[in-house]
Order: C-alpha cells, then sequence, then structure tokens
C-alpha cells in the first residue's frame, strides 16, 4: 500500500495545472487578440459554458487582410525542462488551431505548433521542444523552444479562409 501511494505521487507530481476551467472561472484572466489589430473583421469570444468548460468561439473573416483570431492567458512563471509536455484536454470543431507560448512575456515572437482537432473530446500532448519560434506567421530562423519557463499561452484560428469556430477546453496541464 505504501508502494502504491509512493508511485501515486510521483505521478501526481510532475503534473502542474496551467488552467483547469470550473463553473467559477473567471474570464477576464484570458484575452482576445483578433485581427482587427491591423484592421481586419474577425471576431473571436471567451466565455465558460454551463459545463464548466472554457470556449473559444467565434468568426475569422480574411475581408481587409485580416485572417486570424486568438485568446491569450498569462500567469506567473512556470518551469520546464528538456522533457516537458504540454496536455491539452478539448473538444474542437475539426479544424486546425495553433498553440503559442511565450517563454518571456516581453519577447516579440511566441514558440508555435498546430493540432488537429476532429470534432470529439480530445487529450492533445505537446512536446516543448518540438515548438519553434514563429513572429506574424514567419518562421524565424532560431532555435525550437528549450527554455526553462515560459508565461504565456495563446490559442489561435487562422486558417487562410472565412470560417467560424469553437474550441471547448477542460484543462491544461504540464508534464
Amino acid at each position: 500500500m505504501k508502494l502504491l501511494l509512493l508511485l501515486f505521487f510521483c505521478f501526481t507530481m510532475n503534473t502542474i495545472s496551467i488552467y483547469d476551467f470550473s463553473k467559477n472561472s473567471n474570464v477576464s484572466d484570458w484575452i482576445i487578440v483578433d485581427d482587427v489589430v491591423m484592421g481586419g473583421r474577425s471576431n473571436g469570444r471567451f466565455s465558460i459554458d454551463d459545463d464548466g468548460n472554457g470556449v473559444f468561439s467565434g468568426t475569422v473573416s480574411t475581408e481587409n487582410y485580416g485572417g486570424f483570431s486568438s485568446v491569450r492567458y498569462q500567469f506567473d512563471k512556470v518551469n520546464t525542462n528538456a522533457d516537458s509536455k504540454i496536455t491539452l484536454k478539448l473538444k474542437g470543431d475539426g479544424k486546425d488551431y495553433q498553440i503559442r507560448i511565450k517563454d518571456k512575456i516581453s519577447k516579440y515572437y511566441s514558440y508555435i505548433t498546430t493540432f488537429k482537432t476532429n470534432g470529439d473530446w480530445q487529450e492533445i500532448s505537446i512536446n516543448m521542444k518540438d515548438l519553434y519560434p514563429s513572429f506574424r506567421g514567419q518562421d524565424l530562423n532560431l532555435p525550437n523552444y528549450n527554455s526553462s519557463s515560459f508565461e504565456e499561452l495563446v490559442f489561435l484560428i487562422g486558417n487562410k479562409k472565412n470560417e467560424s469556430f469553437q474550441l471547448v477546453i477542460d484543462k491544461i496541464e504540464l508534464n
């Protein structure tokens, strides 16, 4: 029994909750940034649904050189290591989304990757070392993520077409 408890604590202690949504979650912690900052016409929203999940939804418009919507969450620094993974429990709409992180909020670029949703609840695990640096849609000639911490996480949709979207998020963890 002691061994079982020790194993339980070893496995659970390695998981850090970045965000675990509930009916009491404060949506003001999540900030929408749409292409309207550059003249576009996309419109994203963030809310909590009746089940206590975060819901990032809206429309993306390519009109007026637009084409993206994003939701940003900044937090106190979370430590990482070379084997760290971000695990997402979410339900998408079959569309592709990006996850973006910043190791320092003050940096002008993010580390990104794209993940595909399938319309069902999914648990998606992303190796942080596979995130590559990008700025305004341009890949940068810099190394992939290799920092010891991060302090911002962003979900972005920008598939170069007009579309509505909905991404339902249950929790975000670091393993």
